[in-house]
């Protein structure tokens, strides 16, 4: 490292400080841009944002994450809009507790932060659906994501709805409020040209549909080039430094630096060196960009069934700065922390002028803003992956470790180089509490059809179509007669996925699972039928439903066929898909309200039945004592979903075992990173602890519901809180 002693590093440091307490964020105006930035009270701004979904927490949590990213050096807050959540029925609408957007924009002005309020209303975002409410599918004509009048109509009503709430509740910059930015769409260019020329007049449509509402501040698309004036274009992705805007008028912004990546059930979980978040942060700022977002900085849970994929888990942590707990990440959030101090040091020379780039040799280069009036900020990068150099700027010598970026906010002075970490910070931990259940009660649930809203017909039906998502799960029930001289059978059966349950006479014989990159499911179990009728129950279960690719609202699940019987002795082939089918939409528990553990029907019985399918499981417990965040180890269950005081904390399946190589001991952080590169978890599950917030807790009296699916001994679970350690360390690479 060159140039530069302690002296210069705290006068450095001093002038941050004065510049984030001397800068004005929102103001009753119009917020603008030109090609070096938003211009946003009166001002123009290099910007630093980062991800945090309002209902991925809990509003008891929003306030301390709020502090948290203004404390890491954030200006801005940037969340989807799940439309979903907010109108699960047509017309109804719903914005309490953790959907309370209101409030969570509100706070993050509060404190400090601007907002970025991704409207979409698609998503994507790894949110079942992709964020769009079922409701949409069954609506006659219609085409999602194109030009077609059903579907921009319900587009426009719902960005409409938003759009009033945040100027009712003078939310927009223009309003004086601390939303800067609004989006419209998400990442249609990746998927357009399936949809042809209509794709272009959607484009036009939304764009013009979108600047209508006239919110005062501007609006972007991410990942479409074609994005029409006004409208800026985005880019989204590992690395955005080479990124440019369809516009010399825009400016170079990147809605999400992907801090992390999602983890998926079956799968191992990946993790991203800071230092290369470091670097691609760094080299955006240093050659011409001007809004970043960390897509996630706090990735949150998905509650409830509200995973998409299908097969993403139930914890949305993205290997984030602030952990699914709401803990810091270290030294992840320190590191981060101390590159945004270095940038925010340049934002005046940054804001003022263009960049000039010049080679300092092989894959070495330093940049220059630098105006008439003297000020001076550079950047000298060393993208090479292999070998660390030595350079000369400006006649001082600088050591630039591979794949790195110093950062000099007065031309001369290095503030922080991206491969050099220097931070100080606690690691957290999962440590399990003393045994807090009681006696546990159980209900089983019945195989097969049980419910008087059950139908026949002939043949097989697609799943989503048929449940519209209200159930994981459909039943579907036959029956076959067999004379007394039958041989060994097998039951072939096909779905589109995601999991098959098969009961003979209502004995499980076999199950399938399919995978993230699999969801398909084919199953072939040897059975034995018994002389005259043999009833066969299928269980068809969903893992949250597809939310992204040219028409995944087409992709289907359940059990489309064929459902054969293969006579093992003469190979003679007996097809069931086209005879009369019975079939029930979700389970019998789900009919009573067992997950509400109020029901009459519970009661303690002197057996309690482990390790068998289907079961309803219900147990007391007292709060783990302190505020620490709290989790439940699921070891010892199959899979199922749990329910904390009758609200759900999602999937569990600890049981989806990751294979035993393709992980990394240590990752290094030199040269491109892809979700493959840096894995964990092989060997055990991909998900063991499953977040309960704090605020769902009552000290005493608490009711714990579970409806396992596979079979599991619920008195192995244990909870578990989440405490910061005592191991402190300085790290310098």
């Amino acid at each position: 490292m060159g140039g530069g002693g302690g002296a210069a590093a705290a006068m450095l440091c001093s002038l941050f400080l004065l510049l984030a307490q001397t800068t004005p964020f929102c103001v009753g105006e119009n917020v603008t841009y030109d090609h070096r930035g938003l211009v946003v009270g009166g001002k123009r701004r290099v910007l630093i944002s980062g991800s945090i979904h309002y209902m991925r927490s809990t509003p008891e949590m929003w306030p301390d994450l709020m502090k948290k990213s203004k404390d890491g050096g954030l200006d801005a807050i940037q969340t989807f809009v799940f439309w979903n959540l907010h109108e699960p029925v047509r017309g109804q609408y719903d914005f309490e507790g953790r959907k309370d957007l209101v409030k969570f924009v509100k706070l993050a002005g509060e404190a400090g932060l601007l907002v970025h309020l991704r409207i979409g209303p698609y998503a994507c975002a790894e949110w079942n659906y992709g964020g769009f409410p079922l409701w949409l599918h069954f609506i006659p004509g219609i085409i999602l994501r194109t030009d077609n009048e059903p579907f921009k109509a319900e587009m426009k009503r719902f960005t409409t709805k938003i759009v009033d709430m945040m100027k009712q509740e003078n939310l927009y910059a223009s309003q004086g409020g601390p939303i800067i930015l609004s989006q419209i769409e998400n990442e249609y260019g990746n998927v357009d040209s399936a949809y042809g020329e209509s794709a272009k007049t959607y484009i036009t449509w939304a764009a013009s549909m979108a600047t209508s509402l006239d919110t005062g501040v501007p609006w972007v698309m991410c990942q479409q080039s074609n994005a029409p004036n006004p409208i800026i274009n985005a880019c989204n992705g590992f690395y955005c430094d080479q990124f440019s805007p369809n516009s010399v008028n825009k400016p170079k912004m990147w809605t999400e630096n992907w801090s992390g990546w999602f983890s998926s059930f079956g799968d191992a979980v990946p993790y991203r060196p800071v230092e290369d978040i470091a670097f691609s942060t760094a080299r955006f700022y240093q050659l011409g960009g001007t809004f970043q977002n960390y897509y996630m900085y706090h990735g949150g849970t998905n509650f409830g069934r509200t995973s998409g994929g299908p097969f993403i888990t139930t914890s949305y942590d993205y290997d984030s700065p602030i952990d699914e707990y709401g803990l810091l990440r270290q030294p992840k959030w320190g590191h981060l922390k101390d590159v945004h101090k270095a940038i925010k040091l340049c934002e005046e020379a940054l804001v003022a002028t263009d960049p000039k780039t010049t080679s300092l040799g092989s894959n070495l280069e330093a940049t220059v803003y630098e105006t008439e009036t003297g000020l001076c900020s550079a950047f000298l990068a060393n993208v090479d992956t292999k070998s660390d150099a030595n350079v000369k700027f400006n006649g001082i010598s600088y050591h630039l470790p591979a794949w790195s970026v110093s950062i000099l906010p007065d031309c001369k002075n290095v503030a922080l180089n991206t491969a050099k970490i220097s931070s100080v910070g606690t690691t957290s931990k999962f440590v399990r509490t003393d045994e807090l259940f009681s006696v546990w009660s159980w209900i089983d649930e019945p195989v097969g059809i049980s419910s008087s809203s059950a139908f026949t017909k002939l043949g097989l039906f697609e799943q989503i179509n048929t449940t519209a998502d209200q159930s994981d799960y459909l039943w579907y029930s036959t029956s076959v007669e067999a004379k007394g001289d039958e041989p060994q059978t097998v039951l072939h059966v096909d779905s589109l996925g995601h999991g098959i349950y098969a009961f003979v006479n209502g004995e499980l014989a076999g199950s399938r699972r399919g995978s993230y990159s699999n969801p398909k499911v084919s199953i072939d179990v040897p059975i034995n039928l018994v002389p005259g009728q043999n009833k066969i129950d299928l269980l068809s279960l969903t893992v949250g439903l597809q939310n992204y690719g040219a028409y995944y609202d087409k992709v289907g699940a359940g059990i489309t066929g064929p459902v054969k019987l293969k006579n093992s002795q003469n190979g003679s082939i007996t097809d069931l898909s086209l005879k009369q089918w019975t079939y029930q939409i979700g389970l019998r528990g789900e009919e009573l309200g067992l997950s509400s553990g109020s029901s009459s029907l519970w009661a303690s019985r002197p057996t309690l039945p482990k390790n068998k399918p289907l079961i309803w499981y219900k147990t007391t417990f007292d709060a783990p004592i302190g505020t620490s965040p709290v989790a439940i180890d699921f070891t010892g269950m199959g899979k199922g979903e749990a329910w904390i005081n009758g609200q759900s904390i999602g999937r569990y399946w600890p049981t989806y075992i990751v294979q035993n190589n393709g992980c990394n001991d240590s990752c290094s952080y030199i040269g491109s990173f892809s979700p493959s590169k840096c894995m964990t978890n092989c060997g055990k599950p991909t998900q063991q602890f499953y977040h309960v917030p704090r605020s769902w807790i009552k000290t005493s009296a608490n009711t714990l519901v579970l409806f396992e699916e596979m079979g599991g001994d619920p008195t192995e679970i244990s909870f578990a809180t989440r405490e910061t350690g005592s191991t402190v360390y300085t790290v310098q690479q």
